[in-house]
């Protein structure tokens, strides 16, 4: 059972949530304001805007923040500014990269490996990244959260095979306290789920989402929880994220991250190697490092093969292998995550 909040921490709980959904409100949606923002050229300006027209530009100020003004070429600018290059088409990308629609078991649950199930929570996230693999996931034909919730639990209590559930969407995170504590408790009253399962960006990018009331309900259910968070560049690890990632571990969260190899953003040993290292001192163990999901519009940012066996190759041959984070690819249909490399 989470834990009741006593009408003080009500308060406290009610103004932290209004933090986090200030900071939302007040970010950056449309490129010019994002461009002016950075002192950059207004010659980018129009492939933002045809770009943005497919897949909307959203990004939190905080994380433009850790951007460094006028250049374009920025690690973290590129994961977030729509470019010319997602209108080009590449030879084998498409709308739905790793097979989520055949995965469909009950609206909003998926289904791909053996003991674990996946649930979208929601189609929200706090940052639009250029890469996403749901990038173009039908979620406007999903049910609402309710009615999905509602399916997905009724045949989670129907398969006692699955040990785990991992909330995705979207952002689980993007979910109110109230909302997340109650589908959390929910997931609890299966006695056969042993494991919950967080993959979120929120603490890297929206760092004020972390409160003290999300740490307690996260700590107190009955399932083993784990978040799995996403940062791909050092530099993405700025103080307020540090302090973040701080207060999930007080409360007793084991921390992972899971990357993904971008051209023109992390694929150098060097930028890998400091990722490593400051996960790690923030208290977040290197899980998975991702070949590109080749969805429509990431194109130009796929690392080939044997580039990215290379790269790791030689941050194996730098780091302690804790440090070293997997090298792995999601293929449709396949019943794990594929090693790349050995």
């Amino acid at each position: 059972m989470l834990p009741k909040l006593d009408s003080l921490s009500r308060s406290q709980s009610a103004g932290e949530d209004g933090a986090w959904r200030g900071e939302l409100v007040r970010a950056y949606t449309h490129p010019q304001d994002l461009l002016d923002a950075l002192r950059l050229d207004h010659g980018l300006l129009p492939a933002a805007i045809a770009a943005a027209r497919h897949f909307r530009l959203l990004v939190p100020r905080g994380f433009a923040a850790l951007m460094t003004p006028g250049d374009p070429q920025d690690p973290l600018l590129r994961q977030v500014l729509p470019l010319g290059e997602e209108l080009a088409a590449y030879p084998g990308f498409g709308l739905d990269p790793v097979g989520d629609l055949a995965a469909a078991r009950a609206p909003g649950l998926l289904q791909k490996y053996q003991g674990r199930a996946l649930l979208i929570a929601t189609a929200a996230c706090a940052v639009h990244c250029r890469y996403c693999f749901r990038r173009h996931f039908p979620y406007a034909s999903e049910a609402t959260l309710s009615d999905r919730a509602a399916a997905a639990l009724a045949r989670l209590a129907q398969s006692p095979e699955v040990r785990e559930v991992i909330l995705s969407g979207g952002d689980p995170l993007m979910l109110g306290d109230a909302a997340l504590a109650d589908l959390i408790e929910r997931l609890a009253a299966i006695p056969h789920l042993r494991r919950l399962r967080l993959h979120t960006r929120l603490p890297i990018v929206l760092p004020s989402r972390v409160t003290t009331a999300l740490c307690g309900l996260l700590s107190g259910s009955r399932l083993t929880t784990v978040l799995v968070v996403h940062a791909n560049h050092p530099r993405e690890l700025g103080a307020a994220a540090r302090d973040a990632l701080a207060r999930l571990r007080r409360a007793g969260l084991p921390l992972l991250n899971q990357g993904v190899l971008l051209r023109g953003v992390n694929d150098d040993v060097d930028t890998l190697a400091e990722l490593s290292e400051a996960l790690f001192a923030a208290g977040v163990l290197p899980y998975y490092l991702h070949l590109l999901d080749r969805v429509a519009g990431a194109g130009h940012f796929e690392v080939p093969e044997a580039e990215a066996v290379d790269l790791v190759r030689t941050l194996r041959a730098r780091l302690p292998g804790y440090l070293v984070p997997r090298l792995v690819r999601e293929e449709p249909g396949a019943l794990s995550k594929i090693p790349v490399g050995g």
